[in-house]
């Protein structure tokens, strides 16, 4: 790129996500079904309604390994919408959707996963990823374990989040082929300019990698162009089988970034393995992430619209720098120290920040932090504090 950050720049965006992602402050929005491993609440995001409320939608996900079939378990079982009329201090179910009111005739959805909700001038759409139950394509027959499926990303719409309960849903994106078969966990956001990136992670056939991909819908439209499957390249340490964006924070125009180029810090999930990998008793002891299990990392991005992302060509999209390139930058202190699908929601008073993360007992609630504006002022103003621990 022909522009990039200060030494300075650098080391106030890394403090501002780890202000934001504060593993010790955060405490618990969501809790899953039971306190146990393989049970989670989260993969989704939070957005602010006219009257102030927050919506959170999210997963529930009960015990059940996909890598050895279905019959392990329920899986995610059920997409949840939660409302918070006290500014974030407490949440209250108001939609709740099963996986037979996600199913449309002849497709059976056997699991959620990621979501998204998205304001529009015409009300609010609800993008979800489900496994639905189909076959491979020919060729690739084999790799498919009994009982799962494919996975693909539809959309819902509604006037009102309320209504969100009978929406229809329609089918949005689907795999190109067998080196990008599922899609899933949708991540949209609106540019100034009126322009939608749909941001979604993609698996070949064999699972074997987890990869970031982008569509974009121009303003005014209600459809999106045909996807790019190579948004954000896979890392070359930590992250070099996974890198899942999950998403983007605009970097408020104040202190050291009050000019110069748009910057838009980038959130993700990476991983050294797809499937765990125990440490060598002689060899140093570290978190390398797995599915299901993923760490957090930090990248950027310049210019207008998320780092140059919308608008972009896809020749150009690669243009994302990460600012954790040797380790994870977000550890939960507790269980597998997974911590992964971040989202922010900035507010007048400050920005939220929620995320999955691992506890003592390998659950994985969703949990919330906020940061004030005055202190997010501060920080990218120069201001120095230590690392989170």
């Amino acid at each position: 790129m022909d522009e990039s950050l200060t030494a300075g720049q650098r080391s106030a965006l890394l403090q501002l996500a780890l202000r934001l992602v504060d593993q010790r402050h955060a405490r618990i929005a969501v809790a899953p079904y039971a306190s146990a491993e393989g049970y989670w609440f989260g993969g989704g995001n939070m957005i602010e309604g006219a009257q102030g409320e927050l919506y959170l939608v999210g997963r529930f996900r009960n015990a059940g390994d996909s890598r050895t079939g279905l019959a392990a378990g329920e899986r995610g079982l059920e997409l949840a919408v939660f409302v918070s009329r006290d500014r974030g201090r407490s949440f209250s179910k108001l939609v709740s959707l099963s996986r037979g009111d996600l199913e449309r005739e002849g497709e059976r959805v056997v699991s959620i996963e990621g979501s998204s909700l998205h304001l529009t001038e015409r009300g609010v759409e609800l993008y979800v990823s489900t496994e639905k139950g189909e076959p491979y394509p020919a060729g690739f027959e084999r790799f498919q374990k009994p009982g799962t499926g494919v996975w693909s990303i539809d959309l819902l719409r509604a006037a009102t989040v309320e209504e969100l309960a009978g929406a229809a849903s329609e089918p949005l994106l689907r795999g190109s082929g067998p080196e990008s078969l599922h899609v899933k966990d949708p991540v949209v956001r609106s540019a100034s300019s009126g322009e939608t990136a749909l941001v979604f992670c993609h698996h070949p056939y064999s699972w074997s990698s987890s990869n970031a991909g982008v569509a974009l819908r121009s303003a005014g439209s209600v459809s999106y162009s045909a996807p790019c499957y190579s948004l954000f390249p896979r890392g070359l340490t930590w992250d070099v089988a996974v890198s899942r964006i999950t998403d983007f924070l605009a970097v408020p125009r104040t202190g050291l970034f009050a000019a110069g180029p748009e910057c838009t810090l980038v959130f993700y999930d990476g991983a050294e393995c797809v499937r765990q990998h125990p440490d060598n008793p002689l060899g140093v002891a570290r978190p390398r992430g797995y599915s299901c299990e993923e760490l957090g990392g930090l990248a950027f991005g310049l210019g207008s619209g998320f780092g140059g992302i919308a608008g972009a060509s896809p020749g150009a999209l690669a243009a994302l720098e990460r600012l954790s390139t040797f380790e994870p930058l977000f550890l939960s202190p507790y269980g597998s120290g997974s911590s992964r699908y971040v989202h922010l929601t900035a507010v007048e008073e400050g920005i939220f920040a929620t995320w999955q993360q691992s506890q003592a007992d390998r659950s994985q609630p969703l949990v919330i932090n906020f940061l004030p504006r005055l202190t997010v002022g501060a920080i990218l103003g120069g201001e120095r504090r230590r690392s989170n621990p």
